[in-house]
């Protein structure tokens, strides 16, 4: 009996960690909960650890969720800021620019929803979660990342995620993790030398949030409506409203509709 599954083979150990400082697990809960272990025990900034099958991966709001053994891309990469903490809250926003970035270069039509969710069309490709960390050498930073590779429709948790099998791409996962942290620690190091300007305008050219109409669900308080307008520079969404131009710094963003033209999800 044949499988319905895609071909899901094992990311390439040898070529990842003589490439990289990569760690690869088998399986484990979350990486990014490995990779703050390491932060805290002292490894260096760089450090990627990546698993097969990660088990109970967190998001945002705590939210958690299984993958399939071999059908993600699931890790984490350790870094340590020298910039001021001002300007952490832009470390979600470039790694959405990056992924989207690399992801378009391999054939995915991907854009990046404010803050940092990839998405194809109305629907969730890659999930990043930003987690600080006090470690005994400093604060340091872990970037997680989670991208659909090969999961099938019956899959994935939600109707409104999707997969790069699905979207018609097929990637190596070890060629697209190689890219993938090379550009991001290349992204990174550029962005701790310039005050936030050039990333700003990048991520605004690549960001599909702006100019839609949108609904953000706050906080607290009543959710916010109104267009989004750009991104203000500390990394927040600007969006105007009824009552003017709101800086918004937390919030899960619903896509209502792009201005002057048809529906959107996501």
């Amino acid at each position: 009996m044949t499988s319905d599954l895609p071909a899901r083979p094992p990311l390439d150990v040898p070529r990842l960690t003589a490439a990289a400082a990569v760690e690869v697990v088998a399986a484990t809960p979350s990486t990014n909960a490995l990779a703050v272990a390491r932060a805290r025990e002292g490894a260096a900034e760089g450090l990627v650890v990546v698993t097969e099958h990660q088990t109970a991966g967190r998001g945002r709001l705590d939210r958690t969720w299984e993958t399939p053994e071999r059908a993600a891309l699931t890790f984490s990469v350790l870094l340590r800021p020298e910039v001021p903490a001002a300007r952490w809250p832009w470390l979600p926003l470039l790694t959405g620019y990056v992924v989207g970035e690399v992801l378009r270069e391999h054939g995915a039509d991907a854009g990046v929803k404010w803050p940092n969710d990839v998405l194809v069309g109305p629907l969730k490709l890659v999930g990043i979660l930003v987690e600080r960390v006090d470690s005994p050498s400093g604060p340091a930073a872990v970037v997680g990342i989670g991208i659909n590779v090969t999961t099938t429709r019956a899959e994935l948790p939600v109707e409104t995620a999707t997969s790069l099998a699905l979207e018609g791409v097929d990637v190596d996962r070890s060629d697209l993790l190689l890219a993938l942290v090379a550009r991001l620690l290349g992204e990174y190091a550029a962005w701790q030398r310039d005050p936030g300007t050039t990333l700003r305008a990048a991520y605004e050219q690549a960001c599909v949030t702006i100019g839609r109409e949108v609904r953000v669900e706050l906080p607290t308080g009543a959710p916010l409506t109104g267009t989004a307008t750009g991104i203000d520079a500390g990394g927040r969404l600007l969006v105007r409203g009824p009552d003017g131009e709101t800086a918004v710094g937390a919030g899960d963003v619903v896509h209502v509709r792009a201005v002057g033209g048809g529906s959107s999800g996501g």
